[in-house]
């Protein structure tokens, strides 16, 4: 599983330049255009929330936990409801973030809390947290299937009586090459290139096969609701995020300044911030090498 120095690497490196880019509490997860991309990027993410917010029931009072909760802006959209809204996550970058925004966040792997931490909630939601929750090796070793099941019964057992979970993920699709080929040397643009791009940005992560394999994880704890494909929103998503990340701003090119060094120095952090044009994710989605998905949960008594 992708461990704190991992996602530290991932999350804490780009914070600046996110805020600088989206603001102080946007979304770093797929937007829900529905197929309506006229859209802005802004509006698919408020469509999102609203989408989460029913699906899970989600009134004026309840106890809601954001399972990764990145800079806040589900937590911000849960406590105009009414509702309480609590966050967790491995970025000490997005803790202070959101600390400093007064939102209720901890640093703390959601992999393994328990209800002596916040007590029982009323909701739940994890949107692409639970990429990170297998590495690599831990699937050659045959461990992915143990590791879901284990993380659907923590949230279980965090859930009140007949209540829903949100989980909102990247999976692998149907044009996955095979994980030998995946390499950094491989002719660039090539589908071993971009997996590898993908896996320089989030090290430490292997992806789920299928939404198959989810749902017999969950199902022990689970019933699910609904399943939607979000697969052409996030290409939508990334597309709008290409345009933001390069808008001019003076305090982001500033920083992207301050990086010139390291990236001149250091081999690795030139692998995983590649500057060579491609966008690997949305490559990868556009090719169907992955795919990703929106579930509804509900527990089970």
């Amino acid at each position: 599983m992708a461990g704190q120095k991992d996602l530290e690497y991932t999350y804490t490196l780009i914070d600046k330049i996110f805020r600088y880019s989206f603001g102080e509490m946007a979304d770093f997860s797929g937007a829900m255009y529905n197929g309506n991309f006229s859209l802005s990027l802004e509006e698919a993410q408020r469509q999102k929330h609203e989408f989460i917010a029913e699906s899970l029931n989600i009134k004026e009072g309840a106890k809601v936990l954001d399972m990764g909760c990145g800079w806040g802006p589900l937590l911000k959209f849960i406590e105009e409801r009414g509702a309480e809204g609590i966050g967790v996550t491995l970025s000490t970058a997005q803790v202070e973030a959101c600390i400093k925004n007064g939102l209720n966040v901890h640093l703390m792997d959601c992999r393994t809390i328990l209800p002596t931490a916040f007590g029982k909630f009323d909701a739940i939601v994890s949107l692409g947290a639970f990429e990170h929750h297998c590495s690599k090796e831990e699937w050659r070793q045959g461990k992915q299937d143990e590791i879901y099941s284990n993380f659907f019964k923590v949230v279980s057992n965090l859930l009140n009586k007949e209540k829903r979970f949100y989980l909102q993920t990247m999976t692998f699709g149907k044009n996955m090459i095979d994980a030998d080929e995946i390499d950094m040397n491989a002719e660039k643009g090539s589908d071993a290139h971009i997996c590898a791009l993908v896996q320089g940005v989030f090290p430490g992560s292997w992806l789920p096969s299928g939404k198959e394999q989810i749902i017999e994880s969950a199902k022990p704890f689970f019933k699910l609701i609904s399943i939607s494909n979000g697969r052409l929103d996030y290409i939508e998503t990334l597309k709008q995020w290409g345009k933001k990340w390069w808008e001019f701003r003076f305090r982001k090119y500033l920083f992207y300044c301050s990086l010139i060094p390291k990236y001149l120095l250091n081999k690795d952090f030139r692998n995983r911030l590649d500057l060579s044009g491609l966008d690997p994710h949305r490559l990868c989605f556009e090719r169907e090498i992955m795919d990703h998905f929106r579930f509804v949960f509900e527990k089970v008594s």
